[in-house]
């Protein structure tokens, strides 16, 4: 290339050393001066602060500096026990960088309470665990936000989706918590809380519709109308499985065995199902979600005592979808479970004057007394006649939820197959036989070849440590151990070299030792390191894994100073709230350590991921 005045806006001078120096350069040397003086000029282009071109009208220079005013960032954080929260928490991430919105996301005990002053926009996704407490994962974030260390927020907008169950009395209330404390510490509210109940798909997307008009709008405010140019929206992954909880992939079933001995008081279930073909894929920690149906004669039953007609089309969604009643009573809506709500929708259908009564301000025992152990079929029978069809009356049901089984199996010792350890709920109630929806299914109506609708649902918060050289205590009782069948399995085809030590807890030895073969195994070739065992009916005094843990107190405290992550799963009213009370303990008697100190240094260890919970 030879420059010339004629061609180029270089004069004379300019001309000459160009033609100097550009003979000179490599290739490279050109593509980056190309590049540098690009950035120069792109530099000066979108320098708010440079002086207006000539003939630039002053109403053009504000538009300009305007236009590039900073856009909020969006902080995402999420409280979850199942995984509910996060996976949602996740799917709102992808919407806003389809929108080439700033975000953040993180789970509320990976953020920094303290920087909550810095957020501008947050969005918080969160569970209620138990009765009205936080997820493990949410303590320490909802502990600070309602201590005096809670700073003011009065440039914080803030929006709230919560997930829960109506069967519950205090429904939603972990979301509810942060929704007021957010509040009353000066936020502002971007939109207004959601709550949802276990059918949460359509309500939490209209919260994302609403959310996400708001910060769309705000944006524009913002920014330039239609300005994209370098933003990048995250990269799908093409790997994955397009079988999700919207979209369940049908299991065959390849083995569905009786774990317990013959005279026990139980029934567990271990299912084996093929995944061949899938594509899904899971850790051990994470757990199946299984879409049941209801038992068919309860359904049938329930026709007849409402005096409708089993073939009648009725409306299943909001677009319009029918089915015939008795598929929707089957496959779609919950019939074995009453919860206050739908009583107070089902009052406005009867003239029945027990059911109002029975929900009047004061007679709150009274409900909760009748509500439980109850299925639709007592409602119809207690409280008819019912003058209403078919389709008005199931509109008020709530879809039927899917139901999490931890997984007992390791994908890499198990290609293409996933196992499940299932305890068959049974009992009597109201001079009725009662049988768990999805156990009674899987105990009484499915065999090898049959299949299941499932899906695989995370669970970040119940993980292995990152390297299997750490030693790792389990505790489990009844159907808790099958997450660490599923460790145990991943221990050894890793060849990892951390000890392990089980703590395990049933009704009698002879009949209900879970597993009992493959632990002994493991014992035998040092996959295992240690296991003790409480079988609770089997001494005149009834002993339960906490006390097992007390009795091996400082055993136990040395394996936890020398770096033991600690994991619980089971349930959580009885058996985790007991056995994290024998830690506690333990903490004040081998560690010397204050009330107050055991419970920060318990605390501690959850905040580092060497304390973790699958409870239900």
């Amino acid at each position: 290339m030879h420059f010339q005045v004629t061609n180029s806006p270089f004069n004379e001078e300019q001309v000459q050393l160009l033609n100097q120096l550009f003979p000179t350069l490599t290739e490279s040397q050109k593509l980056w001066l190309s590049g540098y003086l690009a950035a120069g000029q792109s530099t000066e282009a979108t320098d708010v602060n440079a002086p207006v071109a000539q003939g630039a009208t002053e109403s053009q220079a504000i538009t300009q500096q305007s236009s590039q005013t900073p856009a909020r960032e969006v902080t995402v954080l999420y409280g979850s026990q199942t995984g509910n929260a996060q996976t949602l928490a996740e799917e709102l991430t992808q919407k806003l960088q389809e929108k080439n919105i700033e975000v953040t996301v993180s789970s509320l005990d990976d953020f920094k309470p303290k920087n909550i002053k810095k957020v501008q926009d947050l969005l918080i996704l969160t569970s209620t665990h138990g009765e009205g407490e936080p997820p493990d994962n949410a303590l320490t974030f909802y502990e600070f936000l309602y201590s005096k260390r809670a700073p003011e927020l009065e440039d914080v907008r803030f929006s709230i989706l919560s997930l829960g169950d109506t069967s519950y009395e205090f429904f939603c209330q972990t979301g509810k918590d942060f929704d007021q404390r957010l509040e009353e510490l000066g936020g502002t509210r971007l939109y207004p809380r959601v709550d949802c109940d276990l059918d949460f798909e359509e309500p939490s997307a209209e919260w994302f519709e609403g959310v996400l008009n708001e910060l769309v709008q705000s944006k524009q405010s913002n920014t330039e109308v239609g300005s994209t140019e370098g933003m990048i929206s995250a990269p799908s992954n093409t790997s994955e499985s397009v079988y999700t909880k919207k979209n369940p992939f049908r299991a065959e079933i390849l083995e569905n065995l009786n774990l317990n001995g013959r005279g026990s008081n139980k029934e567990t279930r271990h299912l084996e199902l093929d995944l061949e073909g899938s594509q899904l894929s899971f850790e051990p920690g994470d757990a199946v979600g299984i879409y049941p149906e209801n038992d068919p004669v309860l359904v049938d039953n329930f026709i007849v005592e409402m005096n409708w007609n089993p073939e009648e089309l009725i409306t299943v969604s909001k677009d319009g979808e029918q089915q015939v009643l008795r598929d929707a009573l089957t496959s779609t809506y919950e019939i074995t479970n009453i919860t206050k709500p739908l009583l107070e929708k089902l009052a406005q259908l009867t003239n029945h004057e027990e059911l109002y009564s029975l929900l009047e301000s004061d007679k709150s025992e009274e409900l909760k007394a009748y509500i439980y152990g109850r299925d639709l079929i007592d409602l119809a029978r207690e409280f008819g006649p019912w003058e209403v069809s078919a389709n008005d009356f199931v509109q008020n049901l709530r879809k039927l939820p899917p139901r999490l089984y931890s997984i007992a199996s390791s994908l890499t010792a198990n290609p293409d197959e996933v196992h499940l350890t299932i305890g068959a709920l049974r009992y009597d109630a109201h001079g009725r036989a009662r049988t768990g929806v999805c156990s009674g299914q899987c105990a009484e109506r499915l065999q090898p070849g049959d299949s299941l609708p499932i899906y695989i649902q995370k669970n970040s918060n119940f993980k292995l440590p990152d390297t299997l050289d750490t030693p790792v205590i389990m505790i489990g009782a009844g159907t808790g151990v099958a997450p660490y069948r599923a460790f145990l399995e991943e221990w050894e085809e890793n060849d990892a070299e951390g000890d392990t030590w089980l703590f395990f807890g049933e009704q009698h030895f002879v009949t209900d030792f879970l597993y009992q073969i493959e632990w002994q195994k493991w014992l035998k070739e040092g996959v295992l390191t240690k296991m003790d065992v409480a079988f609770s009916r089997d001494t005149e005094e009834k002993v339960y894994v906490q006390h097992r843990m007390l009795e091996k107190g400082k055993e136990l405290y040395q394996w936890i100073q020398a770096g033991a992550y600690v994991y619980v799963c089971g349930d959580e009213k009885y058996m985790a709230k007991d056995v994290h009370s024998a830690l506690l303990t333990i903490f004040e008697r081998e560690g010397g350590m204050s009330e107050a100190e055991a419970e920060v240094y318990l605390a501690d260890m959850r905040s580092h991921k060497r304390y973790q919970r699958d409870v239900y």
